[in-house]
């Protein structure tokens, strides 16, 4: 392909990986079975690689005399713990396929998610502050939830039972204790699987309004891991402090895989997001690698406490999620220490960064660019309406094709042809443009989505659910921009005939049925949308009459 076009294709060195997950972490094991795995913090645990690997082995066995079979989904429905990382490792050994469940989610979606790919087992946190996980799932019932056999709740010494409904419902630990590390047909099972099946479901938000299962293989998953360590040049003297959630592939892929490949540390501050304590947790620990998007980067700096704390031993890590503010990531390399900071970029769909800056990159592409594609994957940028591959400099849809690219959406023959094309490229809707260099920048999307605080949103999903207010005759959701989320939800509502809805009944209907971060901010009542002559609604009117009306500018970003 011409030169002078938008294309690039990744180095070819070092050669993907062709093992499967729990073939690649023996052998890491064997290595150096005495090295710092796991220091979970909020859980006072600290395992090595050799006992990572005995427990993993334990829950493996322990899955399969439970009577799951290779090839089954099993759920995991919780925030960042020892749990969360054995189940990671032990339904690959297991041939089992996991699935991420957001703990976001509310009743209506994790009975969506779970029936959609069959889930036959869950291991869940019972609660987590205002989340009632147990409580949610006995509300749902056998009946609503036909193909679920078991739950298992992640209990510590000393709760008390849980009430499981009609479902049965039995202890992790428990589960955990049924198992035997020695266990000979988890090694027998591990002997049949393919580094191509599928390992991993992650639900994306669809513009259909519902969330789509991404299917990813250990090879999509695995490789990407590597990758992106070789990129912060990630080794066993390294600790990676990583306070994103293990249900993206931010946590589970950028910081435990990548880490379980390079034979470095995962240190967990804590289960959900706190500054306080990741800051705690780096200091304490002697973490070279910090991983977040820019919303937890900027609470960690804005932090009253942040000058207490030596970070001094900060050298890389990884700012994504969302377009990170210039101004933001200089203030992380100069006060952080994180000279050798990257950016990454990617999706779900690509296991998922496909563009990486990497430790070396200079400053002003790191902070102006989402760096370079990353190895044995190829971009390019095309025209949205012909698909012809643009010239650099010219913005149009960023494509990306490789080992990168998903199994295929879970039972969605018809969504998977249209996100990947006849020649394999996953096309991303994200708009970008290409320079001499290849460095990628991504200038906006093509579609609505909305990106809050790192969480992808889709508009249609919040409309669709919005449509079945009783006093709602039609509603568009736009994204406004936040200086604090990057963006903010806005609905606005055209009420039905004689009803006067308030803007405290909408947020109460979306309390409990969808995710907090899916609930608008603003909610405007109106008689009529913006319309082109042929009746297209023109949202982007929408979203600059809302930004005049509230005084709000665009951020800057990188």
């Amino acid at each position: 392909m011409n030169e002078a076009l938008s294309y690039a294709r990744g180095a070819t060195e070092p050669p993907l990986i062709e093992q499967t997950i729990g073939d690649f972490f023996d052998a890491m094991v064997a290595r150096q079975p005495e090295a710092l795995a796991l220091v979970s913090r909020h859980e006072g645990v600290r395992r090595s690689y050799a006992e990572l690997q005995a427990e993993s082995n334990r829950l493996a066995s322990a899955l399969l005399r439970s009577g799951l079979k290779p090839g089954e989904r099993i759920g995991i429905w919780s925030h960042n713990n020892l749990a969360w990382v054995l189940m990671q490792i032990a339904t690959a050994k297991a041939g089992l396929i996991l699935v991420n469940i957001n703990p976001a989610y509310r009743t209506s979606e994790v009975e969506y998610a779970l029936n959609k790919v069959g889930c036959q087992a869950l291991v869940t946190m019972p609660r987590f502050k205002t989340s009632e996980y147990l409580a949610m799932l006995r509300e749902l019932g056998a009946a609503k939830l036909p193909q679920l056999r078991s739950i298992w709740w992640i209990d510590r010494a000393g709760d008390a039972e849980e009430e499981g409904g009609d479902i049965p419902l039995a202890r992790f630990s428990t589960l955990l204790a049924s198992g035997d590390p020695a266990d000979p047909r988890v090694a027998e099972v591990q002997r049949t699987l393919t580094a191509t099946e599928p390992i991993n479901i992650q639900f994306t938000s669809g513009t259909t309004g519902f969330p789509k299962g991404a299917t990813l293989t250990h090879r999509n998953i695995l490789n990407n891991g590597f990758f992106i360590g070789e990129c912060m040049k990630l080794g066993p003297e390294d600790r990676l402090c990583i306070p994103v959630p293990m249900y993206h592939c931010f946590g589970m892929v950028l910081g435990n895989l990548a880490c379980l490949t390079h034979g470095s540390a995962i240190v967990y501050p804590n289960d959900g997001f706190d500054p306080l304590l990741t800051l705690e947790a780096v200091q304490a620990e002697q973490c070279t690698a910090l991983h977040g998007v820019p919303t937890m980067f900027i609470a960690e700096l804005d932090h009253p406490r942040f000058a207490e704390f030596d970070l001094s031993s900060l050298r890389t890590g990884i700012m994504a999620g969302t377009a990170c503010p210039i101004e933001v990531m200089k203030r992380v390399v100069s006060q952080m220490h994180l000279g050798e900071i990257t950016i990454a970029y990617g999706m779900t769909e690509t296991s998922p960064v496909s563009c990486q800056s990497s430790t070396d990159t200079p400053l002003e592409l790191r902070v102006s660019t989402v760096g370079t594609v990353q190895p044995h994957l190829e971009v390019k940028i095309v025209d949205p309406e012909s698909g012809a591959t643009v010239p650099r400099g010219q913005s149009g849809e960023l494509c990306t094709r490789g080992y990168s690219v998903m199994h295929g959406y879970w039972g969605d023959e018809a969504k998977t042809r249209e996100a990947i094309d006849a020649e394999g490229y996953m096309h991303t809707g994200d708009l970008a443009t290409m320079d001499a260099q290849g460095y990628v920048n991504i200038v906006g999307r093509i579609k609505d989505m909305v990106i809050r605080g790192g969480e992808n949103i889709y508009p249609r999903e919040i409309e669709e659910f919005l449509y079945r207010h009783p006093k709602v005759q039609d509603v568009q959701v736009v994204g406004l921009p936040d200086r604090r989320y990057g963006e903010e939800l806005c609905a606005w509502i055209i009420p039905k005939p004689g009803q006067q809805p308030t803007e405290d009944e909408i947020r109460d209907f979306c309390k409990g049925q969808i995710a907090h971060y899916k609930v608008p901010k603003y909610i405007r009542f109106v008689t009529e949308f913006p319309m082109t002559v042929t009746g297209k609604i023109q949202k982007f009117k929408i979203r600059d009459v809302m930004k005049t009306e509230l005084g709000l500018a665009e951020e800057k970003t990188a």
